[in-house]
């Protein structure tokens, strides 16, 4: 049977999914507290990991190695980075990749782990279980499948945004998708980063980002809800 890991930075990104969950067990490892139980009745382990690349990271890989996940899903806000998204509009994941990482002096491409592909695909199963699932909760929205950026910076300026555009071109930008895909590829564990933008990314980033942020992770907490049970079924 399918056991999903899921992921969210903040705890306002898994409140909605949390009280959906049944028949409780608390884990708490490295000071983290996975919640495991069932989400549409779909065994599910959900852990608020913190911001940043870092910290998601170690989630996703404690996920895979303590609590043996088939499927791994990343929930949250982002930043509107493509042209025609709005806030509160969603984007899913076909790739992720780091838009902070800079090895160009050792003749690699801009936004490469040297050693590394510059992107991790997304499971397309799942970004189509995502597609489907907000199509059908959220058909009012637009809701896009392209590549998501990650780096440990909150880009709330016109100039950084014009910057990230200029070296990757993502849909969206945020802080922890790219790591959780990392750590999911070399796990050879399928993923997907599900996102609700919360903000432009622009000079009123911050004030946007705070406004839009409870809205826009209940919409994408409603979309895993949905996913979740679909990919239990199979």
């Amino acid at each position: 049977m399918n056991r999903i890991g899921i992921i969210g930075a903040m705890d306002v990104e898994i409140e909605r999914i949390c009280q959906n969950i049944s028949g409780i067990i608390l884990h708490q490892v490295c000071g983290l507290d996975f919640l495991e139980g069932f989400l549409m009745e779909t065994p599910v382990v959900v852990v608020r990991s913190g911001v940043g690349k870092v910290n998601a990271a170690l989630c996703a890989q404690l996920l895979i190695t303590k609590f043996k996940i088939t499927h791994l899903i990343n929930t949250g806000v982002a930043g509107a980075m493509t042209s025609g998204l709005g806030v509160l509009d969603m984007v899913i994941s076909t790739e992720v990749m780091y838009h902070d990482v800079d090895a160009t002096n050792w003749g690699y491409e801009s936004c490469t782990v040297p050693g590394m592909n510059r992107t991790f695909p997304a499971d397309s199963s799942m970004v189509k279980l995502a597609t489907d699932a907000c199509k059908k909760n959220f058909p009012s929205k637009l809701c896009i499948q392209g590549l998501i950026a990650s780096g440990d910076q909150f880009i709330g300026s016109n100039e950084m945004k014009e910057k990230i555009k200029s070296l990757c071109n993502p849909a969206c930008v945020e802080m922890e998708g790219a790591a959780i895909g990392h750590v999911a590829f070399v796990n050879r564990i399928p993923f997907v980063v599900i996102r609700c933008m919360s903000d432009m990314a622009d000079d009123n980033g911050e004030t946007t980002a705070r406004f839009n942020e409870k809205e826009g992770a209940n919409i994408s907490a409603h979309i895993v809800c949905t996913m979740v049970e679909a990919l239990g079924s199979h």
